[in-house]
């Protein structure tokens, strides 16, 4: 997939809080051109992260896809890249998920 026919990013996060050492951490699922004939899926993994790294995790993920780019030179938020690049950017974020929910996500 080329940069230019990327148009949407959804993100589908889960957090876990390990209540006893005070750690959050994260799994999410990246959906490039969702319903497209190009549709693409990237599964991040079991990771330490709190607030909204799970997002920028996420889109750093995507941007590996696209080593000669701006994007991958350069920190670009989901503003930015509907700004630059017209790509619209979709973050949803599941709190208070048991800790096995994140090793085996499904919608």
């Amino acid at each position: 997939m080329k940069l230019s026919e990327l148009k949407t990013i959804d993100i589908v996060a889960k957090q876990w809080r390990d209540t006893i050492n005070g750690n959050s951490y994260f799994s999410s699922k990246v959906t490039l051109n969702y319903g497209l004939n190009n549709e693409k899926l990237i599964e991040l993994p079991f990771q330490y992260g709190y607030e909204e790294a799970y997002l920028f995790e996420s889109l750093e993920e995507v941007k590996k896809l696209f080593p000669r780019s701006y994007w991958f030179k350069n920190i670009l938020n989901k503003w930015s890249l509907k700004e630059k690049y017209n790509i619209k950017v979709n973050n949803e974020i599941i709190k208070n998920c048991k800790k096995k929910e994140l090793n085996h996500f499904y919608y």
